[in-house]
Order: structure tokens, then C-alpha cells, then sequence
């Protein structure tokens, strides 16, 4: 059964996805392929979505986790900012338009992002699904949705369909349709949808729920 957390864990997958095509945009760029500007500057929304989710985990996570795990999110707390700290240096690095730099920077920040997050996943996200009731989890995921700014919700729903694959997706979107009624989650419908692309038709198979998105009444089991 998908819980809020298969949601969180969705989220981390986006998150590798598009660093890894940062990194290797670099990785190009310092080679001498041209034409790849675009892809290494996405860093910069990239890190503005890793920010939001970032002080979610601060603001919703760490307080729950503390209760039930004294101590634990002091470590993740330094990870979020030596993230922070190796943004500034690929922020610099990007600004300069120095490729060798900018790619040292994004395989620096890759690795250190990828070690984070598998520790959130194995243990972090472990400790939480054990120890702490459904219902307070599902208000933990709430928290942190609220600290992206609504008028940067279809930026972030436009980058973060195509990155997942179907199985997140639905993990996602059922995650997504736990934090609020129906009436609220319904009109992200066409959204979805966009950002999906051809992928929303196997999404709907597993939602049928999404196929109808102008009812009135609520029409999930």
C-alpha cells in the first residue's frame, strides 16, 4: 500500500534524475560540446525545488523524527548545509563560466547529494515509517509540500512527471491526493497530464480516479 513517504521517496528519485543530467551536462560542456548552457543553468531551479524540500524536511521532519529517534536529524541538518555550501560554489563556478570548475563542482554536489539522500531513504524515511503513525505522516508531508510558494507549483509539476518513472509517478500523485480533499487535488488534474505526456494513459490505468476529473464527488475508493 503507498504511504506519504513512497511520495518523499518519489521526490528523491527526481532529484537524481535531474542532477545526474546536470553532472553529465558539465561533464560535456568541459569537453568542449557546446550547446549545453541551458542544462547546466537548470542547477539553478533544481536547487530552488532541493531548498523547499530541504526546509520541508527541517520544518516537518526533524521535529517528529526527534521524538522518536532523540539526536538522529542532527546529522541530515549539517548535510543540508554543506548542500547549501556546495551550491555557492557551483553557483560561483556557473557565474564565472568556467566549465572544468562548473563540472568539478556538479560531480562534487552529485556525490554528496546521492550519499544524502540514500541515507534519508534507508534510514531517515526508515525510522519515520517504523515509529511514527500514518496519519502524522501524511501531516509531516503536508508540512513540507507548504513550503514551496503555490505560484511555483506548475513549474514543479512540469519538472518532475518527466523525471519519474511509472511507478513513482503513481507513487507521487497517490502521495500527492493523501495531503488534501478532492476538490483541491482535482483541478492539478490537467497539470499532471501536461507534464506527463504519454505516460498519463498507463498513470490513469493505475488511477482510474484521474480519468474524470471534473466530478463533482469524490471519486477515489
Amino acid at each position: 500500500m503507498v504511504g506519504p513517504i513512497d511520495g518523499v521517496l518519489a521526490i528523491h528519485n527526481a532529484f537524481r534524475a535531474d542532477m545526474a543530467a546536470i553532472d553529465a551536462a558539465a561533464a560535456s560542456a568541459a569537453r568542449g560540446i557546446s550547446g549545453l548552457d541551458a542544462t547546466v543553468e537548470r542547477f539553478v531551479f533544481f536547487n530552488e525545488i532541493l531548498s523547499y524540500h530541504a526546509e520541508g524536511e527541517q520544518q516537518g521532519v526533524f521535529p517528529l523524527l526527534d521524538e522518536v529517534a532523540p539526536d538522529v536529524s542532527v546529522a541530515y541538518a549539517m548535510d543540508h548545509q554543506r548542500l547549501d555550501d556546495a551550491f555557492e560554489v557551483l553557483s560561483a563556478a556557473v557565474t564565472a563560466h568556467d566549465a572544468v570548475e562548473t563540472s568539478r563542482a556538479t560531480a562534487a554536489f552529485r556525490f554528496h547529494l546521492d550519499t544524502h539522500l540514500a541515507k534519508e531513504d534507508a534510514h531517515l524515511f526508515r525510522i519515520i515509517r517504523e515509529r511514527v503513525p500514518v496519519e502524522d505522516q501524511v501531516s509531516m508531508v503536508g508540512t513540507m509540500s507548504s513550503q514551496m510558494p503555490s505560484s511555483r507549483i506548475p513549474d514543479f509539476t512540469a519538472w518532475i512527471y518527466p523525471l519519474l518513472g511509472n511507478d513513482d509517478r503513481e507513487n507521487f500523485t497517490r502521495a500527492l491526493a493523501m495531503l488534501m480533499p478532492w476538490e483541491d487535488f482535482a483541478p492539478g488534474i490537467p497539470q499532471i497530464r501536461e507534464a506527463t505526456g504519454d505516460g498519463f494513459a498507463e498513470l490513469a490505468r493505475r488511477m482510474p480516479e484521474l480519468a474524470n476529473n471534473t466530478a463533482h464527488d469524490d471519486p477515489r475508493p
